[in-house]
């Protein structure tokens, strides 16, 4: 639009819907990035939503082709808040995602929608800062850009390789942009200035000026294949703005356009076509439209929007998906709270029977032009373009080589299902026989399809099952009918008044092979952050705020590796440091009073720094400890002496574990290797099997009596995920696989042989996993999880004694925030909670009372524990309680079906009108009535 010639979008419109037209019932998030919140492709919408830790995205469908209402589903992407995503402007299912967990992914959205939540996906990274853009080529096939920190990377997707990395930025880059030529790389950032890169020639910026002067949120985008480029921010004045740029003149704006005052950062949507220009603000209720005129370097204002509500986030859905033939040229998505409120900004034409070229020029098709390798090697070929008219449209279908597609064709398809049957036939229900491609047996196929947990018998096994055949869903009942009896456990967090608070200090790199801290039913120690490796101890008797001063407190001499309670001496603590020793610390009975920095005991022999120690569950005085020079030593502490070394580790061991009776120990290592070890036999491993493929850490636990591993690690995709091996045949690998979610610590698991359960949680989480463990297929049962606010430092549970079995008490955790620590309740509802639960509290195990001295166990001898009923005196055990009578609320169907004579019947009606008539001697209602007096007729 100029002065000379009227533009024929002057009279452009936006129309708003009505409420039923909205997608309503959405749960936004409030996420604190440079991004847009929300985006769309020609066949999905994805957008930021409300979920602890702001890891998940909502995906629905764009359009839902019958008038109904668009369902989300959640995809799960990230451990920390997603900061960024973006759509492949060729294939409509590859979705790009960026995180604070400084990951980037790629999802390959399944065309079946049901499935988005197990979407398949590839990570590039992990970068050293979070990841806050993401951005596709406009023009070539797997090539992507992401920006952490102050350095953009372009990434090759199918080599999952960066092949470069811009590093000229002065400090957080907040936008990134391509040319629509694919040529250059755009970038604003922090420190206030707009550079220009050519990634195939050189590293450092061709150009660069400074942008905006507030260094406040910025966003850059390249107009159209020209030199012209639009920047949004604000000025010294702190109003909005948004400034014109020719490349070719890169010292100063060519125009300057100050919008209003308010707080929120403008979110610029250019459409290529038309010319015209969207700027959103954040928290606002408008939108500006302009329109832009490239060589003349103007915005022109076309008209204002404004919407109903507040804008937490804007999209534009791509032409390809626009109604030409309403001359419909943009559709804006505004994303708000619980809503998703699609504005359709049209042209106004007399006819809307024919197609208006005019209005709708060819545009970009659906086919990139050349791969990621032909424009790494220098080639610059352009995007073929299609035109838009409804008759001449020819439907273009790609599928990006960056992650692979799930569909198969009709053939295999029939293929795999005729292979299917003929070797179920073959093979009986439940033989364990591989049936597909070696990896998944016939019974743990079906579940890992259909189980909540996705449970499947292996590590390889894919989370999609390619056939279902008769014989198997019959027996689809038989595997997956078992409900656990906690699956609707609940954690609360107790009252404040509980609570230790005011905790400074608090050491948070303690290595990944500890807990983070440890707790015993009177007290708790936490590592502090101060030199000299100083541990507080804390008495859990005594809640409340801690003073601002100085604590008491144990002086370590070295940094903290690891430190654990004796289970049979409550005020008994070791404490492992960097300088390869063990520390033996006794606490006066009512806590420290002062610094304590003599040890009872130094234990001595490991020549690098320590991973991880535990004592022995039976025998008093023995301790294991793991170390960096890949052995594990078993120590008498009564003696001081190092009694045990045992060998066989190549690589880093991620932990160990005590079997329950005490008489095997567990590791498992970096070097993807579990192994079992009967120490007082052989320094060597009496087993050895394969554990988790990702080397990341793992942890390991006896579960069901040490009858099984359990084991918490990563997968080849860097996702967390549990398995369950069988301690009798270690070699064939595990039983099932339970994927977790994606995120960067290794899950702590922590079990309950009382009921089974197991309860996950990563370091930095905001969720606690509960999972029941039982002894056959599906092997894992998924219970409500318990969702914090805030991430936590580590968790820990007290003894079972600790319950209160008459709230219906399962478990009692302290959850170690930021600065404080609280307590957690994990119960169980119940009606009759004036009944022992029995079912859920079976005797428990006196593991606080040894059953052998060191010398006895390292003689050989063996023990078990005694039990301790949990019932009080006076309840009664639930299975005991009487047997209530239903009281009838209404008569026996006996009562109203007996059979009448007619004379009976006869007498009943008769009554009944009786009743009705009412007495013949009664006196009717007109002889109650009073006349008037004589005298008043003379009136």
């Amino acid at each position: 639009m100029n002065r000379f010639r009227s533009s024929k979008y002057k009279n452009t419109a936006p129309r708003l819907p009505g409420r039923a037209d909205w997608i309503n019932d959405i749960k936004s998030n409030s996420a604190a990035s440079y991004g847009n919140h929300i985006k769309s492709s020609c066949a999905f919408i994805a957008f930021n939503a409300h979920s602890p830790g702001g890891g998940t995205l909502g995906i629905l469908p764009l359009e839902t082709g019958n008038g109904d209402k668009p369902r989300v589903s959640e995809l799960h992407c990230h451990a920390d808040l997603v900061t960024d995503f973006d759509f492949s402007p060729f294939d409509d299912e590859l979705l790009a995602t960026c995180s604070a967990d400084m990951t980037v992914k790629l999802w390959r959205l399944p065309d079946t929608f049901q499935q988005v939540s197990s979407a398949q996906n590839i990570t590039l990274g992990p970068e050293a800062v979070r990841v806050e853009c993401v951005s596709f080529h406009p023009s070539a096939d797997g090539v992507l850009a992401s920006g952490a920190g102050n350095i953009a990377k372009i990434w090759d997707v199918s080599q999952q390789k960066a092949m470069a990395a811009l590093e000229d930025h002065g400090d957080q880059i907040q936008s990134l942009t391509w040319k629509k030529d694919g040529c250059l790389l755009g970038s604003s950032s922090k420190d206030k200035k707009l550079r220009i890169f050519d990634p195939r020639v050189t590293c450092s910026a061709v150009q660069c000026v400074q942008g905006h002067e507030n260094i406040k949120d910025s966003r850059l985008i390249w107009l159209n294949i020209s030199d012209t480029l639009l920047s949004t921010g604000f000025s010294q004045m702190r109003e909005r703005q948004a400034r014109l740029w020719d490349t070719r003149k890169f010292t100063s704006p060519v125009s300057t356009l100050n919008l209003d005052t308010a707080q929120g950062s403008l979110i610029p949507l250019y459409d290529t076509d038309s010319g015209l220009l969207i700027l959103a603000g954040k928290g606002d209720n408008v939108l500006h439209c302009f329109e832009v005129c490239t060589p003349a370097a103007t915005l022109t204002q076309v008209n204002q929007c404004l919407t109903e509500l507040k804008s937490k986030g804007v999209a534009m859905v791509p032409k390809l998906a626009l109604d030409v033939m309403s001359c419909e040229v943009i559709r804006v998505l505004q994303l708000t709270e619980n809503s998703i409120v699609p504005i359709s900004y049209r042209v106004p034409r007399k006819s809307l029977h024919e197609f208006h070229d005019d209005l709708f020029p060819d545009t970009p098709g659906k086919v990139p032009s050349i791969s990621a390798l032909d424009w790494f090697n220098g080639s610059n070929k352009q995007v073929q373009k299609v035109s838009l008219h409804p008759a001449k449209r020819t439907k273009q279908s790609f599928i990006s080589i960056a992650v692979p597609s799930m569909r198969k064709s009709s053939r295999e398809l029939r293929e795999l299902t005729r292979r299917g049957e003929k070797e179920m036939e073959e093979v009986p229900w439940g033989t364990g026989k591989s049936v597909d491609n070696g990896q998944t047996s016939s019974s743990s196929s079906i579940s890992s399809m259909t189980s909540p947990s996705n449970t499947s018998p292996s590590s390889t096994s894919s989370k999609f099952t390619d056939f279902v055949t008769p014989q198997s869903q019959k027996s689809l009942h038989s595997i997956l009918g078992n409900n656990s009896k906690f699956r609707h456990v609940q954690g609360t967090v107790s009252h404040r008044d509980t609570h230790i608070t005011n905790l400074k200090g608090l050491n948070l790199t303690t290595p990944g092979e500890s807990d983070g801290f440890c707790v015993n039913r009177e007290r708790v120690a936490v590592p502090l952050k101060v030199s000299g490796g100083q541990i507080a101890v804390l008495e859990l008797s005594k809640p409340g705020r801690l003073p601002d001063n100085s604590l008491p407190t144990i002086q370590n001499s070295a940094a903290v590796t690891d430190l654990s309670w004796d289970p049979f001496n409550r005020h008994r603590l070791a404490a492992a440091g960097e300088d390869a020793k063990i520390r033996i610390w006794r606490i006066p009975t009512g806590g420290l009073s002062g610094i304590l920095s003599d040890p009872e005991q130094t234990l001595s022999g490991h020549t690098e720094k320590i991973y991880s120690i535990k004592f022995h569950p039976l025998a008093s005085d023995i301790l294991a400890s793991s170390s960096y020079d890949m052995t594990v030593r078993i120590w008498d502490i009564s003696s001081g002496k190092e009694e045990i070394i045992l060998k066989g580790h190549t690589e880093q061991i991620f932990s160990l574990s005590w079997s329950p009776d005490g008489q095997q120990l567990a590791t498992v290592s970096k070097d993807g290797k579990v192994r079992v070890y009967d120490p007082r036999r052989s320094v060597n491993p009496v087993q050895e099997g394969p554990g988790p493929v990702g080397s990341r850490g793992a942890r390991i636990l006896w579960v069901s009596d040490g009858r099984y591993l359990l084991i918490s690690g990563f997968d080849s995709r860097s996702e967390r995920q549990i398995s369950l091996h069988d301690v009798g045949s270690l070699a064939l690998g595990p039983l099932a696989t339970t994927d977790i979610n994606a995120a960067p610590s290794t899950l702590i698991p922590f079990y309950d042989d009382d009921t089974s359960i197991v309860y996950l949680t990563g370091k930095g989480d905001t969720r606690v996993h509960i999972y029941e463990i039982q002894t056959d297929a599906p092997y894992f049962l998924q219970c409500s999880s318990f969702n914090s606010t805030e991430p936590h430092k580590g968790l820990c549970f007290l003894p079972k004694t600790e319950c209160s079995v008459r709230e219906v008490e399962i478990a009692r955790a302290l959850r170690l925030g930021h600065n404080s620590l609280e307590s957690i309740i994990f119960t169980v509802p119940r009606v009759k909670k004036e009944f022992f639960q029995d079912d859920i509290f079976p005797d428990t195990t006196m593991w606080w009372q040894p059953v052998l001295s060191a010398s006895a166990w390292l003689a050989g001898s063996n023990g078990q524990h005694k039990k301790l009923s949990l019932k009080p005196e006076d309840m009664v055990p639930v299975s005991e309680a009487p047997k209530e009578v239903p009281n009838r609320k209404y008569k026996p169907s006996a009562f109203y079906l007996e059979e009448k004579t007619d004379e009976e019947k006869k007498e009943e009606l008769l009554s009944a009108m009786v009743a009705k008539l009412g007495n013949l001697d009664d006196p009717l209602p007109q002889d109650s009535f009073e006349g008037v007096d004589e005298d008043e007729w003379d009136d």
